[in-house]
């Protein structure tokens, strides 16, 4: 929220903003997006450059959607009733985002216990997999030879880099509320290189997995499991260091105070989920 503004009481009407166009190019930059994707994945030439128009449409539009906002913020439009909105529209995303990883590790659990002993169980009369054993590790029955990726290594690192990352945003946390502006700054940027580290790392085992390892998306259940967990906790990681970024931006341009810093506040949550996602992860994934 605002940093040069004092708490607002509960008066006048909730805040309304201008009709905007936003949400039409918006869509439209989305659509785009989608329809290079379905072109690159039937191998037609533009696929790509339709994709890359489409990521630029979204990028300039929330750039310059988030830009009205943030003008509005700072010029005073928005009082303790937008800032109660806001955060429970915070609490019910992450919500949203709990349910989203809750399915794929549910689909984990459901291969690694139910489907997989359920096919090496099978009466050897009628099974199409003759000699399967299951177990896990498993591409499955037919699936490609491949070797699981290790929890200590470059899996440590990255838990050791988000542990320390959520550590120094919450003492830039402490920073901001105590008005020491320097420990605030030197946090939020400490945390952000932390992410742009563990970025880093994710890109180097992804490259190792695909080149020595043979552990594709390719690799039946085992590879599809890994990839889509950590590749989507990896994008949520990008997404959450782009918001810290701004948000780091917003602090050296004396935004924000002890206050009013819920934009401060709803990153911080959304980067502490991601924090618990990954031991998460780190456990079920690569240690069990």
């Amino acid at each position: 929220m605002n940093a040069s503004h004092a708490s607002t009481p509960h008066t006048g009407h909730y805040y309304v903003p201008q009709p905007s166009v936003y949400p039409f190019i918006l869509s439209g930059g989305m659509f785009l997006l989608a329809l290079g994707f379905i072109l690159l994945m039937n191998r037609f030439a533009p696929g790509p450059w339709v994709m890359g128009g489409g990521a630029m449409v979204i990028i300039g539009v929330l750039f310059r959607w988030f830009g009205a906002v943030i003008a509005e913020n700072q010029g005073g439009a928005y009082t303790d009733w937008e800032d109660k909105s806001f955060r429970q529209g915070m609490v019910w995303f992450i919500g949203s985002e709990v349910m989203f990883f809750a399915a794929f590790f549910g689909a984990l659990f459901y291969c690694r216990t139910i489907s997989v002993p359920a096919l090496a169980g099978m009466d050897p009369m009628f099974t199409l997999y003759e000699g399967y054993t299951g177990g896990w590790p498993t591409a499955g029955p037919k699936g490609a030879s491949f070797t699981p990726m290790g929890a200590w290594g470059i899996p440590a690192i990255n838990t050791a880099l988000l542990l320390t990352s959520g550590m120094t945003l919450t003492w830039a946390h402490w920073g901001l509320m105590k008005g020491k502006r320097a420990q605030l700054n030197l946090g939020l940027i400490l945390t952000v290189l932390l992410g742009v580290i563990f970025l880093g790392f994710q890109a180097y085992e992804y490259h190792h997995a695909y080149t020595e390892m043979g552990l594709t998306m390719g690799a039946g259940v085992y590879g599809a499991t890994f990839f889509m967990l950590t590749g989507f906790h990896g994008f949520h990681v990008t997404l959450g260091a782009i918001m810290l970024a701004v948000v780091s931006g917003r602090c050296l341009a004396g935004h924000f105070d002890a206050q009013r810093h819920f934009a401060f506040e709803a990153v911080a949550w959304y980067w502490h989920f991601v924090d618990v996602v990954w031991l998460l992860l780190f456990v079920v994934v690569y240690w069990l």
